[in-house]
This record gives C-alpha cells, structure tokens and sequence, in this order.
C-alpha cells in the first residue's frame, strides 16, 4: 500500500455537522475497502481564489491514508460524482 493526500473542497452550503457526517462516511469508506487512515482534517471554510461555478468560497477537508490502486480508484470515482465536492485533487504523499 503507498500513502495518498487527499485534499477536498466542499460546497459552502453544508453546515459544519453535514461536513463532519461527510468525512466520517468517506474514512469509513477507506476503512471499509482495506485501507488505513493515517490523518485528517477539516481546515474549515476558506475563501477561494476564484470562483468555481458561482461559490466565493468552500469547505476544506484533508485525509492521509494508506491505499491500494483499486481503493484510490473508486474514492476518486465517488469524489467526482458526489454532489457535495466541488474539487478535489489526490497525489501520492512523500
């Protein structure tokens, strides 16, 4: 298994429990699949440097965890079809 950083940007709408119901469902997912949740975080509601679709700002999220391939695969086919997520980007951790 490598180790991935995942960060996340949620739509600003979400209320602060609706955030916390989202990453716990997302480290169950990994847990769930074989995977280890190294760390995370939520960095909270930050303003964005540009407007991606008509949001000014959004909700951070970080994860650190230890993953297979297919793992990876299927959180990031579950990242772009969630409603909730406007960005987000994985890369393999150092």
């Amino acid at each position: 298994m490598q180790t991935y950083e995942t960060i996340l940007i949620l739509k600003p709408v979400l209320s602060d429990p609706e955030v916390t119901e989202f990453v716990d469902k997302t480290k169950l997912t990994i847990s769930g699949e074989g995977g280890e949740i190294v760390s995370s975080e939520i960095w909270g509601r930050r303003k964005l440097t540009h407007l991606i679709g008509k949001a000014r700002e959004g909700v951070y999220a970080y994860f650190k965890c230890r993953a297979n391939p297919p793992l990876l695969k299927k959180l990031n086919h579950n990242f772009s079809i969630s409603e909730t997520i406007m960005r987000n980007m994985t890369v393999l951790a150092q």
